[in-house]
């Protein structure tokens, strides 16, 4: 009788470890997804800069909704230097910590 109390202990101690590691598991996947979307927007603007003509690029921001409904703030800004401009892209959210990710490009005329 003792040795399967002695079981029954060992196996609910392994299956705790199991279910915390299902926790950090499923929440460091939820980070991935939203650094992935953040990313993704990141790059769908420098894509939308990149197709409109050199004069109209110029610094600005807005926001994007996510599939899981955060929000995530861009900010692009935008330095000429001669036939060149720096364009660097920010984009922030919140996901229980504040969180940003930058993209920098260098577009000539």
């Amino acid at each position: 009788m003792i040795e399967v109390l002695i079981a029954l202990v060992i196996l609910s101690v392994s299956l705790l470890a199991l279910a915390s590691l299902m926790a950090v598991t499923t929440k460091n996947n939820s980070f991935g997804g939203h650094v992935t979307e953040g990313a993704t927007f990141a790059q769908d603007k420098l894509e939308e800069l990149r197709a409109i003509r050199w004069d109209q690029i110029t610094a600005s921001n807005d926001q994007r909704t996510g599939a899981t409904g955060i929000v995530y703030a861009r900010t692009w800004n935008v330095i000429q230097n001669g036939n060149l401009k720096t364009i660097t892209i920010r984009v922030n959210w919140n996901d229980q910590t504040n969180r940003s990710i930058s993209l920098l490009s260098v577009l000539s005329q």
